[in-house]
């Protein structure tokens, strides 16, 4: 999946950003005003690609950041010494009661 690699993204962007000047330049000859040119086709999609490869990009490098400081936890966990334990899972088992609730005898159904 090379379109989620960071070198891609940047190689992306930078073509999106090449078209939109080119096609910025064109139509300042063309004599088309600055208004007008926020509203042409391709100026909006040369713009709403650039946008969206710098929204692909602060993923990757968010992602990056979470890795690089998961790494750290994970070396600073390894170095810690190491918490005693006391034996079995968890918590203590808890002790029984000293006399248990009797049970009920169940009611003899009427016989016919």
């Amino acid at each position: 999946m090379g379109s989620k690699q960071k070198q891609t993204q940047t190689g992306q962007k930078v073509s999106f950003e090449q078209k939109l000047e080119e096609r910025l330049s064109f139509l300042s000859k063309k004599g088309i005003e600055s208004p007008k040119i926020n509203k042409d086709p391709l100026v909006k999609k040369l713009r709403a690609d650039i946008r969206a490869t710098n929204v692909r990009l602060n993923a990757i490098a968010d992602k990056e950041n979470k890795t690089e400081e998961l790494a750290k936890m994970k070396a600073e966990k390894a170095a810690a010494p190491p918490k005693e334990k006391k034996g079995g899972k968890g918590k203590e088992p808890k002790e029984a009661p000293a006399e248990g609730k009797e049970k009920k005898k169940k009611k003899a159904s009427p016989e016919k």
